[in-house]
């Protein structure tokens, strides 16, 4: 396979950028090469710095003049930026150069180039980020967790499609088990917007909807797929994640505050350590943008060298598996009995 990486992309690239490429060269063979996008000098200079060879047949440098700053809107800056790595990236995997696009780096940016220049697949109107929780069941992805903050119930029943179809396809889940974020698990609660989704979920056909589901549920309830609007789900998954980042400093300041408590962590110091691996998006690598007519995997912005590492092998998971191709087919289905019924 070979992927196009957005080498300049995210908060501290591009160091940790070339030094999860390094680990992905070396931990995936099926990984035939890799497109390092970015400022040719400074990714030379880091590639020689961490002793990457350019001399190797697997990877290359691929010019890009210009970068979308985290801070910069991602629709206008991609129009005025034409250059920017990420679009020169997108347009890897157009012209069938590349099959997977990786990138840590403005994710308004991302979105829009993957829109703009690869553009949704048929019956798909927005693309949304699939984002992976971990839970007591296994892993739930919320979707969208910010690709799309004004959706309509009409792109959340796209969502259902694409986000069983990745869970099926990808993480080996016979049957994912859908629902939708509302404030309560009864049929009547919500708004409007989340009761229209409701009845449009109910008719869907080739999903396993299990109706309404509460923000407990995502760590309690076995469910694989759990639909909002991107506004909704960039709030859940930025509360989710500075819960884990508080309870885990509060935790170690009240172990190191107290010898005793500190004797007894030591002895817990495996269990520590597995929490942290479940817990980390290290492991989990990135999201994929889902919808778009080519394999775009969207990391977090201040993502380690191993987050790197494995959002390139998700991008290879996700291309190996076919997604896009059995969104495609499950969605000219519904079509098909739409038309039947009408």
């Amino acid at each position: 396979m070979k992927v196009a990486f957005d080498a300049m992309g995210g908060d501290y690239a591009p160091a940790v950028n070339i030094a999860g490429a390094i680990g992905a060269l070396r931990y995936y063979p099926r990984l035939k090469h890799l497109y390092l996008v970015g400022d040719q000098a400074i990714l030379k200079a880091e590639c020689l710095k961490q002793g990457l060879d350019l001399g190797n047949a697997r990877v290359s440098i691929v010019p890009a003049s210009e970068v979308i700053g985290m801070a910069e809107p991602g629709a206008k800056t991609v129009r005025r930026k034409k250059h920017a790595s990420i679009s020169v990236a997108m347009k890897l995997v157009k012209d069938g150069h590349a099959d997977a696009v990786v990138s840590a780096g403005n994710t308004g940016g991302t979105v829009a180039a993957a829109t703009l220049i690869l553009r949704t697949l048929p019956g798909v109107d927005r693309a949304g980020i699939a984002t992976a929780i971990p839970n007591e069941h296994g892993l739930c992805h919320i979707l969208d967790a910010g690709a799309n903050p004004e959706a309509k119930p009409e792109h959340l029943v796209t969502y259902a499609v694409m986000g069983t179809a990745f869970s099926r396809n990808v993480l080996g889940v016979k049957n994912p088990k859908v629902g939708l974020m509302s404030n309560g698990e009864e049929d009547g609660k919500g708004t409007a917007f989340t009761k229209e989704t409701f009845k449009l979920l109910k008719q869907t056909p080739g999903i396993h909807f299990v109706g309404n589901v509460e923000g407990g549920d995502l760590f309690e309830n076995q469910l694989d797929v759990v639909l909002c609007d991107g506004f909704v789900g960039n709030i859940l998954l930025k509360a989710v994640e500075a819960t884990a980042k508080v309870v885990s400093k509060w935790l170690k300041a009240e172990i190191k505050g107290n010898p005793l408590r500190f004797c007894g962590a030591v002895l817990a110091q495996g269990a520590f350590k597995a929490l942290k691996k479940k817990s980390s998006y290290e492991n989990y690598g990135g999201s994929p943008l889902l919808g778009v007519n080519g394999v775009v995997i969207i990391a977090h912005g201040s993502s380690t060298a191993l987050a790197m590492r494995n959002a390139i092998r998700v991008g290879m998971e996700t291309v190996g598996n076919r997604v896009n191709w059995h969104i495609e087919e499950t969605l000219a289905e519904i079509a098909k009995v739409s038309e039947l019924h009408e």
